[in-house]
């Protein structure tokens, strides 16, 4: 019996396995390229189908960054969120929070690293619904960023609001420079990625020990 049109894709192929394919060539393309310089003609290109077919299924080139931005943005917040849940210190000889935080990005990550630059594109129009939706998923995970580094702050001496507002954002702008580098370092795992910030975080604190009180234990031993 011949499966239903409505249960097909193109040339035999199932239309959910379809539809999951545009939706790794999008990630990859938007990641890539930014939403301004993406295009639907490259999605296609990269899926081998045509871009009608690409509107049939997700509609105008904005849909289709929402629906690649939702998975992603699902799978960063849930990993930030579990590791600043107080179960996730364990032990003491748990890493700290900063630490944690990245190797659950890292994870989250692995097999789509480009995905973090989906949610953090600057060329994403500022007043239309990509970045609307982007933001639904950047406020709480800059929210956790915030806790996060506020207590690292206040472990070294200072109660500055406008110090945590600062270190949010360079927060932000360092995990993504690490992400950059990862993309273009495919052989190191999420694992080899945390164990080298470890080994960055102790080495500039050590250097700015002296000067700004802040102890490499802070950072945790790599």
């Amino acid at each position: 019996m011949a499966t239903p049109s409505s249960k097909a894709g193109t040339k035999g192929v199932p239309r959910e396995q379809r539809r999951q394919q545009i939706l790794a060539a999008a990630t990859e393309e938007f990641g890539t390229s930014g939403y301004a310089g993406a295009s639907l003609a490259a999605i296609a290109a990269r899926v081998g189908v045509t871009k009608t077919l690409l509107h049939q299924y997700f509609g105008t080139k904005e849909e289709l960054y929402t629906a690649c931005l939702a998975p992603v943005g699902d799978r960063l917040l849930g990993a930030v969120r579990a590791a600043m849940e107080p179960d996730g210190a364990g032990t003491g000889a748990a890493p700290p929070a900063p630490l944690r935080v990245l190797h659950g990005v890292f994870t989250a990550l692995e097999g789509q690293r480009e995905a973090w630059f989906v949610l953090y594109d600057p060329s994403l129009p500022a007043d239309g619904e990509a970045a609307r939706r982007a933001a639904e998923y950047r406020a709480p995970i800059d929210r956790f960023a915030a806790e996060g580094t506020a207590d690292v702050l206040r472990a070294a001496g200072s109660t500055d609001p406008l110090d945590a507002d600062a270190l949010k954002y360079v927060w932000r702008d360092l995990v993504s420079t690490l992400v950059r580098w990862w993309v273009k370092h495919p052989e190191q795992s999420p694992e080899a990625m945390t164990q080298r910030c470890a080994r960055l975080f102790a080495a500039a604190a050590a250097l700015t020990a002296g000067s700004s009180g802040v102890h490499p234990g802070l950072v945790g031993e790599p």
